[in-house]
């Protein structure tokens, strides 16, 4: 995640984007924008505000040598004082155009912009971003008529809260390159933004390796315990998981199951379902790895606790509270209904 407080933009320019497989053509821009003041205050916050809350970053990938890839190239040259920027910003947007390989590929204006003074951790930095805005929104103009009378007539505009699609390439590196950031609100086509045009990849970090190991419990506990065991022990699994990334800095896999499972047979259920989540999606579980706590607060919002029951009743219970649910929560079957129920205890209704 980036800071924008002291960032400002050095140069933007506008282009539009077409379409290959609907005929439509792209249209160039030869000069960048003259903001007025109204318009850059607007502006600045409009295209930095997403990736102030993005966590995980990316870095640029190719098949062969990463040379070789297209925007890492562009941007690289972007960065130069004498890059001549209004030509540079068209072989983007040529290449933006190429990628669009289907029609369902939306047409758009590209905003190609260096920024200065981007904060990333505590340094600052250029960066050269690019946004394709995809969507504009019908609003109402009021206008005088006559030097008298008012009127009314409907436009189309860009509503300035988020972007389509954008991203942040840093002037800065680490031991595998160039430090990106990327949204997309508009996720039609997943492959298109991330992989045909940036051709981007998560790091090899702690930030991903976090991001792995509890997307790979959270299925588990959806597929596996919960099918099996019930809500209960899926949510306290959950918990458990939270509590134990909280509570080391470093997490090793072994000694994770010996702490979230109880029974032997759990532990082998677990390790049979790892071997088959990083095959079914090419990812690999590191057996021991420095937790992200950026990774860990992002996951943990995605993590649901709520025990659904048929008879339309919901019990929520904390994921801060891993001991809650073993204590003051109790699973048993009703012979004279033929019903599972739960029994809870507590003091005080709150």
């Amino acid at each position: 995640m980036i800071k924008r407080q002291k960032a400002s933009i050095k140069s933007c320019i506008i282009h539009k984007v077409g379409n290959k497989f609907n005929g439509t053509k792209n249209a160039f821009s030869d000069a960048i924008v003259d903001f007025d003041e109204a318009t850059y205050h607007l502006m600045l916050p409009y295209l930095l505000k997403p990736f102030v809350s993005v966590a995980e970053s990316y870095r640029f990938h190719h098949h062969s040598d990463v040379a070789l890839n297209e925007i890492n190239t562009y941007s690289e040259q972007l960065f130069k004082e004498d890059a001549d920027f209004v030509d540079l910003s068209k072989h983007i947007v040529t290449h933006l155009f190429e990628q669009s390989n289907s029609a369902q590929i939306k047409t758009g204006d590209v905003l190609i912009c260096h920024f200065e003074n981007i904060q990333y951790e505590d340094y600052f930095t250029d960066a050269i971003g690019i946004f394709k805005i995809e969507n504009k929104t019908e609003f109402f103009q009021t206008y005088l008529e006559d030097g008298n009378n008012y009127d009314i007539l409907v436009q189309k505009g860009i509503q300035a809260k988020k972007v389509d699609k954008g991203c942040l390439i840093l002037n800065t590196s680490d031991m595998e390159g160039k430090i990106v950031f990327s949204v997309d609100n508009n996720t039609y086509d997943t492959q298109y933004w991330i992989k045909s045009f940036l051709n981007i990849k998560y790091p090899d970090d702690s930030n991903q390796h976090t991001k792995n190991c509890i997307e790979l419990c959270r299925e588990f506990s959806k597929e596996v315990l919960q099918p099996n065991y019930g809500g209960q022990e899926q949510s306290n699994f959950l918990a458990k998981t939270v509590d134990f990334f909280k509570e080391n800095e470093i997490v090793n896999i072994d000694a994770f199951k010996e702490e979230v499972f109880a029974e032997e047979d759990k532990i082998q259920l677990f390790e049979d379902y790892k071997k088959t989540y990083e095959t079914d999606n090419k990812v690999l579980i590191r057996n021991q790895f420095d937790v992200s706590e950026v990774a860990l607060k992002k996951q943990k919002q995605k993590i649901k606790t709520e025990i659904k029951l048929d008879t339309n009743i919901q019990i929520k219970l904390d994921v801060d509270a891993p001991d809650a649910s073993a204590e003051y929560l109790e699973r048993g079957y009703d012979e004279d209904k033929k019903m599972h129920y739960y029994k809870v205890f507590f003091n005080d209704e709150t």
